[in-house]
């Protein structure tokens, strides 16, 4: 893109007519005359690169940004809330002085174009996130989503996906301690590869993206700019996936999981010195994102000069290097005084680093190259002042005929040996099968702090070695749920999270999203991101979790076939006494099986109406967060006080996958009685919300039901922990050997 002479501010003064490649860069004809008029001449070369990165989908939420005000209109009051939206990660307060910064993000395309470094350098910048917030990261998550798992390209996308997750979150010593993998034909052409992260920190020593003081000297760090991922995330992430466009093939990013690794603990260090005015990391938009955020966010300007950029490449154009997305990069500002001292510690960690520029007293970002300024921009018309779209959007035409089509209508098991038959259907099928070939590629145990991890309902991790003090996070979303009705398939996910973090004793605190969804020029798309948005923010202001931030992921479709729409949810809880957590596994023979809320006939979007039938119609469960809410504080208390054992909620599956997979764990049978008022079929496979299957010792089961029956909570003994098989009184036994087998082979046997 560089032309020749350089394409100074001066000179795009004098030239108005000289042409630039606005619509190659993903901009349309209204955006590039926005920003003529912006700027009141053209843009430089140096200049178009930044606003188009920026300006992009994935980093301005140009079409979106409409809806998720509603995250802070509807925002509940927080007591622990102390850094929220609009920062690189929310922060929330857990006690003691402690503080927990969380976030998801979304990896896709370049996890379809190369999977393993799009996996990778997923898990990369979402640390960077973390690190940037001022905290230490413990642990991380990832929820994903792939084509059929017979497909032949889901062998070619899950292991590299797989692979890099693994590779580069084993590298870094953190952790995997959560997530999700489920498979779908509409995931096809475009998996879901959503990346989380946890940091830990002391309340005072949070960070924030902002350059402030005139004078202050801004600092690039980390590994050197190259050509790699040039326009990648952001112009990748932000146009429908089409395989015969070659300018949707940009290259994908390449991780270094030790330059990572070193740039955290240079980072941490830096801080501990508080020598640190102002950070950010580098990850999509590269430099034009961190130069312009740090500026806009500050209280003046900056000054840069881009020939002190340490290149790989020593032949990249100034366009290019603003717009590279090479990895493991951040940019700090530090006070002269301290300069020396942040080089010192950088040189210590063998991190690279440069004063790049310095903060101005000014109001403008301008950037040098070869002694031209090529950029002089107000911050903000970068960062913060995009476009913003208010999308036509509209109710599918095809939305009620799916509704109508009634999943509770699909022919049933008419004998006992068909009910047996399709829960070992159902048990083996891909989604609901164990998914240790995935999860045992990760470390779960690494630092030492992990208290629970997959399979468990949620991970948790210790805080505090003295106290106990703990947090859990679990991520969920149902995208079958969704395509059924949207409003509803966000309150389900998040009651989902929200239920699974309780179950393990924690206290649900906050909320983080990754709300993935096909393109916004699509009205059926849009609506469908309305609603989802809509009932998300309904459901967090009624539960009294805040959104804390999270990210949005649109284009995700081949050609005119969307994904389903598949908001993820992330629910961060507390826990006083990581000692008290309450595992799935059944702890001991001759304990209670009791089934809390109630069970009604829901089978619209079902794991059976998609094992048994292929099928997807009708309307999902049913929401009551206020249930939900009392079904968490019974968990909590019943952890707390010692009155449960095992705890499993039921979801995907219902009670016979919940019972089947504690039965696994524990190595323990159980044998079930169906309750009065249900039949066998709708006990063990509806997925009503709202429920939990509990393990009572038997000397607490007069408090535990004096307990739920005060609060009001429906609580039915279905049975015991007692054998080597799950037995349904009166319609057949599996014993536990004949469901490892079907539980444990399909995924190797898929994959092999």
């Amino acid at each position: 893109m560089s032309r020749t002479p350089l394409d100074t501010v001066e000179h795009a003064a004098a030239t108005p007519d000289v042409e630039l490649p606005w619509a190659e860069l993903g901009l349309k004809k209204d955006e590039y005359e926005r920003i003529v008029e912006i700027l009141g001449r053209r843009p430089t070369g140096a200049e178009l690169a930044m606003y188009s990165v920026m300006w992009s989908e994935h980093c301005s939420y140009k079409s979106s940004k409409v809806h998720l005000r509603q995250f802070g209109e509807k925002a509940p009051e927080s007591d622990a809330m102390l850094v929220g939206i609009g920062e690189n990660a929310g922060v929330v307060d857990v006690g003691q002085g402690y503080a927990v910064t969380f976030k998801v993000e979304s990896h896709n395309h370049p996890s379809y174009v190369e999977p393993y470094q799009g996996a990778a350098t997923g898990v990369g910048g979402i640390v960077r996130d973390i690190i940037a917030m001022g905290a230490r990261p413990v642990a991380v998550v990832d929820p994903l989503r792939f084509g059929a798992a017979d497909h032949p390209d889901t062998k070619r996308v899950l292991p590299g996906v797989v692979a890099g997750i693994g590779g580069y979150g084993n590298c870094l010593g953190l952790p995997n301690i959560g997530g999700e993998v489920v498979f779908d034909a509409c995931y096809q052409g475009n998996p879901l590869v959503n990346a989380g992260a946890i940091g830990v920190m002391r309340h005072e020593d949070i960070h924030l993206a902002k350059a402030s003081g005139a004078g202050n000297k801004v600092i690039l760090y980390g590994a050197r700019t190259g050509g790699d991922g040039i326009g990648g995330a952001s112009i990748l992430a932000s146009e429908t996936f089409d395989d015969a466009k070659p300018s949707k093939r940009p290259a994908v990013q390449v991780g270094d999981p030790f330059q990572e690794k070193l740039l955290i603990e240079c980072t941490l260090e830096a801080f501990k010195e508080k020598l640190v005015v102002g950070i950010q990391d580098l990850g999509a938009a590269g430099l034009s994102c961190a130069t312009s955020e740090l500026a806009s966010n500050g209280s003046g300007g900056m000054r840069v000069t881009l020939d002190d950029v340490p290149l790989r490449d020593s032949t990249l154009s100034p366009e290019e290097i603003l717009m590279s997305e090479s990895q493991e990069r951040m940019c700090a500002v530090v006070e002269p005084g301290k300069v020396d001292r942040f080089l010192e510690i950088c040189e210590k960690w063998d991190v690279i680093a440069t004063v790049i520029g310095e903060v101005t007293d000014g109001d403008r970002l301008e950037i040098y190259w070869h002694g031209g300024k090529i950029v002089d921009v107000d911050p903000r018309t970068v960062a913060h002042e995009g476009p913003v779209y208010e999308r036509p959007y509209a109710r599918p035409e095809w939305q009620d005929a799916l509704q109508a089509d009634d999943a509770n209508k699909l022919p049933r098991p008419e004998t006992s040996e068909e009910l047996k038959d399709q829960v070992l259907k159902l048990v083996a099928s891909p989604n609901q099968a164990s998914k240790k070939w995935i999860t045992q590629q990760y470390d779960h145990f690494v630092q030492g702090n992990t208290v629970l991890a997959q399979p468990e309902d949620s991970g948790m991790i210790r805080v505090d070695e003295e106290t106990g003090l703990g947090v859990a996070i679990a991520t969920d979303g149902n995208g079958r749920y969704a395509k059924l009705d949207p409003y509803t398939g966000a309150q389900l996910a998040l009651a989902e999270a929200y239920r699974n973090v309780a179950t393990t004793g924690a206290k649900p605190l906050a909320v983080s999203d990754c709300l993935n969804f096909g393109s916004p020029e699509d009205p059926a798309v849009m609506w469908q991101f309305a609603e989802a948005v809509r009932g998300l923010a309904d459901g967090c202001r009624q539960l009294g979790t805040p959104v804390t931030g999270g990210n949005v992921s649109l284009y995700n479709q081949t050609g005119e076939a969307a994904i389903h729409p598949t908001p993820v949810v992330a629910v961060l809880g507390v826990i006083d006494d990581v000692a008290r957590r309450t595992p799935v596994a059944f702890q001991e023979e001759g304990q209670l099986l009791y089934l809390l809320g109630d069970t009604r006939e829901e089978f619209g979007g079902s794991a059976w109406s998609q094992v048994v039938h292929d099928h997807l119609g009708g309307l999902p469960p049913k929401v009551d967060l206020e249930r939900e809410r009392l079904l968490g504080e019974i968990l909590i208390s019943a952890s707390r006080d010692g009155m449960i054992d095992s705890a499993h909620d039921l979801s995907d599956g219902g009670l016979v996958q919940a019972v089947v997979e504690s039965a696994l764990l524990g190595q323990k049978g159980a044998r079930l009685v169906v309750p009065d008022g249900l039949d066998a079929f709708t006990f063990l496979f509806s997925e009503s919300a709202g429920r939990a299957v509990v393990a009572v010792p038997r000397s607490e089961e007069v408090r535990f039901n004096d307990m739920c029956g005060a609060r009001g909570l429906p609580a039915t003994r279905i049975g015991v922990v007692d054998g080597d098989a799950v037995e349904v009184q009166g319609e057949f036994a599996l014993t536990l050997a004949e469901l490892r087998e079907a539980h444990e082979a399909t995924i190797p046997a898929l994959l092999a």
